[in-house]
């Protein structure tokens, strides 16, 4: 039992970063499947290789250069691959008119206007966001920020429809519908890094939260499902409200 949740738990840190666990886990279709119940724990990852950056960064260096080495090491990490789907969302959504055309538009390896615009907006958003909180604080937030928002793009697989690029195609889900089981343990492994900071900031899941329901009706509107870019935008959008929450009840 343990050996085969390790195998779904590698998979899903070889699917969702660049780290070179493939030795540890051979990919099978099963295990790629069950892999986004271990999304938030890949969170914990993320954010624990940015917390680590940004402080021994901190050491040495002014904070805001040290937020901004944060957020390169994560993009390395994951290989930019939340990012690419933000952008490609933003090209999709914004130059497409049907859901066949957006689904083209993402689908195209080349960014446009609109991504580049986006991808800008939202990394900027983010060093801004971080900078602002205090010091103390910015270590804990990016663990909780990053675990939390990929819990939020987990919920999307977990009540959202994926969309086929087109009703012939024989694509397949990033993965199935998960069980009440691996939903609550996923919720619960979303959430726990919120106990390491203050309870008021706690409250910041309303503000997340809320951002989830408008943007997933957003997507399913557009869409009539999601795509795997629409789960990347899912957790930049989400990481982002995270951390200006976090601003607003601090201040």
């Amino acid at each position: 039992m343990l050996k085969r949740e390790l195998k779904i738990f590698f998979t899903s840190l070889m699917f969702f970063t660049r780290l070179p666990v493939w030795r540890l886990s051979e990919f099978t279709q099963d295990t790629h499947n069950k892999a986004s119940r271990y999304l938030p724990m890949v969170g914990w990852i993320v954010g624990g290789v940015a917390a680590l950056v940004f402080w021994l960064a901190a050491q040495v260096l002014p904070m805001n250069v040290a937020v901004l080495l944060s957020m390169a090491s994560t993009i390395l990490l994951t290989g930019a691959f939340h990012e690419d789907g933000f952008s490609d969302v933003c090209d999709g959504f914004g130059g497409g008119y049907t859901p066949e055309q957006m689904l083209t538009i993402m689908k195209d390896s080349r960014v446009g206007a609109y991504g580049v615009i986006g991808t800008f907006f939202i990394l900027g958003l983010k060093w801004a966001a971080l900078v602002a909180i205090p010091v103390s604080l910015i270590p804990i937030a990016l663990v909780a920020g990053h675990s939390i928002s990929r819990m939020f793009a987990m919920l999307v697989i977990a009540t959202a429809d994926y969309v086929k690029e087109n009703p012939g195609s024989k694509s397949k889900p990033l993965a199935h519908r998960l069980g009440a089981g691996e939903l609550v343990f996923a919720i619960i492994t979303g959430l726990l890094p919120l106990l390491l900071l203050p309870w008021l900031i706690s409250l910041s899941l309303v503000l997340v939260l809320l951002t989830f329901i408008g943007f997933r009706a957003y997507i399913l509107k557009k869409l009539n499902g999601y795509s795997g870019d629409c789960l990347g935008a899912m957790q930049q959008i989400t990481e982002v409200v995270f951390y200006l929450g976090v601003i607003v009840l601090l201040r």
